[in-house]
């Protein structure tokens, strides 16, 4: 009975000792001979819920990109650097400012082979990737494909196989085997889009170009038609002729670019700097600079077409009222459609429709209510400050785009701070527009200002006054993704080095470097120990990732909060372990792991397979805290964006050991 519980016992420690290796994607290889000398390599990945795992295209800064490298293509073989791989999805993230190429639920790579040695056997590809949830893992798969019989098989390393001259157990891969399509839409982002879009097309009818044309496109239809019914079902038919001509834009738009080709544009360098000149050019008009129009040869040939009835002359008038209003709208719609357009897929359909959508309700609501007209607010002056307040926007938002190309670069030439000096003048000027300060060309003189306008101007103000602490190194959550990185300014820890710097320090201790939000972390576990001993403190272990989402949220969010800060910086000795370093170890130092059998070469690899063979975890963000001789004081944890919570935790660890 003893016996048969010891070993019920030992099941249940394996168990739980292996329970926190995540493998979140499961793969199916296959190799088909295509022609004489052409091979087809094919990886279907099934992803669990939740998961993404990241394309080869990813933009530098941000997640890591898959990889496939072949072992053994030197004078055997030859193919292009990036796979052919399924359809990602795509998803801008502020922590590294730049945009996300991912898939969930499935993922297809393929490959095409050029053999030029008809002697080879063999085929060895070692695919390395991330996946992330709430945390981060590195993944490192080997895949040996036999040319002869066309079979496939996973193994632990190369090195291993070779050796073992095993290869009975190679095996036919089922080729009927098929991946759905990855959807290339993220429907919360296409939500945003939608919103936004809707939001834009409700502030072009607050504008002088279509305000006015509401009553009087309202009171022609009502006049003009026999009968209430008919007049009803005009305007609903000019509302809805107006949503057909912008989701037509939208769609020429998708079909001429291509649903993922602007996507791709999003991070280039000239696309950003082109935006960038397009918005200051619509911020100059919408300050009253000059009138961006439409070819009056249009207008006039629409108007004739108009004139024919019906529902051909409705929908022409529904496209006049396009083109009239163009000056006023254009800019709206051009920003909103290379936003759009940028994020891939039906997203300029949708910007399109959410657009649309607001601009077409009052006309199709007054139509059917046309009493509701008495009620409408008068044409006036307040129109022009609508537009104007426009222009300050997108002038704003022009500087945004030029970040990204200097971002892109690394220049460093619109830093942080000069970021948000800019934009602290821009809504400044703003604000003080709004309180009647100065005036613009086409403003009308104003006795007094509205109480709106004057709330307005409150809110504006508000805001300016809040970006100034940015400047001293404030993180200014509201517009996090706005503005450059913290890290990515003249002073990183803000004018003043009001955030406790260590840059002070000249002389690291061996083995160390400044860390995030100023801390003295280690990256190094056996020099991390012997200062932690020397100096009789507890070590919070941090197992990390360069590329890794969660981690800089902790660090940004929880690690930045001045309790938090204050127990890093003083009460622990910080040994961060980067798992996704891809430096190699000297050739001396490179092995075999034991626990899974892999080729060790690179810090990351060390890191991440002592992150395994000592606590069977294998994600990143995950904590340990540890006394003098490496034993846990308290329970590991893993993402924690619960502020009390990961203080809690820190402080449970910090007085075992003080005990």
């Amino acid at each position: 009975m003893k016996k048969l519980l010891s070993l019920l016992l030992l099941v249940f420690a394996v168990f739980s000792a292996t329970a926190q290796i995540q493998d979140p994607v499961k793969w199916k290889s296959k190799i088909e001979k295509i022609s004489e000398t052409e091979y087809k390599i094919t990886l279907d990945g099934a992803i669990e819920d939740q998961w993404h795992m990241y394309s080869q295209f990813t933009p530098d800064g941000g997640p890591l990109p898959t990889e496939l490298l072949y072992n053994n293509a030197e004078g055997n073989y030859t193919y292009n650097p990036k796979a052919e791989e399924s359809k990602y999805q795509k998803q801008f993230n502020d922590i590294f400012e730049v945009d996300e190429y991912f898939w969930s639920d499935n993922v297809q790579l393929t490959h095409i082979l050029n053999v030029t040695n008809p002697d080879l056997e063999f085929v060895e590809l070692h695919l390395t990737y991330q996946t992330c949830i709430d945390v981060c893992i590195n993944n490192d798969k080997y895949f040996v494909f036999n040319l002869k019989d066309l079979s496939s098989k996973e193994v632990a390393n190369f090195e291993a196989y070779k050796s073992s001259g095993d290869n009975s157990n190679s095996s036919k891969v089922d080729n009927s085997v098929e991946i759905s399509e990855v959807n290339n839409e993220d429907s919360r982002g296409l939500w945003t889009i939608f919103i936004l879009s809707f939001l834009g097309g409700f502030t072009a009818l607050l504008t002088p170009c279509v305000f006015p044309m509401i009553p009087m496109t309202v009171s022609f239809f009502t006049k003009q038609s026999k009968s209430k019914a008919k007049g009803i079902r005009n305007g609903i038919i000019y509302g809805l002729s107006i949503i057909v001509i912008y989701v037509v834009l939208g769609l020429a738009v998708t079909k001429i670019f291509g649903a993922d080709a602007l996507n791709a544009l999003s991070t280039n360098v000239w696309f950003n700097v082109i935006f960038f000149l397009l918005l200051v050019v619509f911020a100059s008009s919408f300050l009253g600079a000059f009138e961006i129009m439409l070819p009056n040869s249009w207008a006039n040939k629409v108007d004739k077409q108009a004139d024919r009835g019906g529902l051909i002359g409705i929908f022409f008038m529904a496209l006049a009222l396009a083109i009239v209003s163009f000056s006023c709208t254009g800019p709206i719609v051009g920003t909103l459609l290379v936003e759009a357009a940028s994020k891939g897929g039906i997203a300029p359909l949708i910007g399109m429709f959410g657009f649309s959508l607001a601009l077409a309700l009052p006309f199709m609501l007054f139509a059917m209510f046309p009493g509701w007209l008495n009620s409408m607010p008068r044409s006036g002056g307040w129109m022009n400050t609508v537009k104007v307040s426009l222009g300050f926007l997108e002038l704003a938002l022009a500087f945004k785009f030029l970040s990204n190309a200097d971002l892109v670069l690394q220049k460093h030439y619109l830093e942080r701070e000069l970021f948000l000096a800019i934009w602290i003048v821009i809504f400044g000027a703003w604000a003080m527009y709004l309180f009647g300060k100065f005036m613009l060309p086409h403003d009308s003189k104003v006795e007094k200002i509205s109480v709106g306008r004057l709330f307005m101007a409150l809110v504006v103000t508000i805001f300016t006054v809040y970006l100034i602490p940015g400047l001293w190194g404030a993180p200014l959550k509201l517009i996090s993704g706005f503005p450059p990185p913290l890290n990515y300014a003249e002073s990183p820890y803000g004018v003043g080095n009001s955030r406790g710097s260590m840059n002070m320090i000249k002389d690291f201790p061996e083995g160390a470097k400044e860390g995030p939000n100023g801390i003295l972390a280690f990256i190094d576990y056996d020099k991390g120990m012997a200062y932690a001993k020397e100096n009789n403190k507890p070590v919070l272990l941090d197992f990390t990732g360069h590329a890794c989402v969660n981690c800089r949220k902790m660090e940004e969010h929880v690690w930045s909060e001045t309790d938090v800060l204050a127990k890093l910086q003083n009460d622990v000795v910080l040994i961060s372990l980067y798992v996704d370093d891809k430096e190699y170890l000297p050739e001396n130092e490179q092995y075999v792991s034991k626990t899974t059998g892999k080729s060790i070469k690179t810090i990351g690899n060390k890191w991440s397979d002592f992150q395994i063979e000592r606590y069977q975890a294998n994600a990143q963000p995950y904590y340990i805290i540890l006394d003098n001789e490496g034993n846990n004081l308290n329970k590991p944890v893993g993402y924690t964006p619960d502020k009390e919570e990961y203080l809690n935790w820190l402080t449970e660890g910090i007085s075992k050991y003080n005990k």
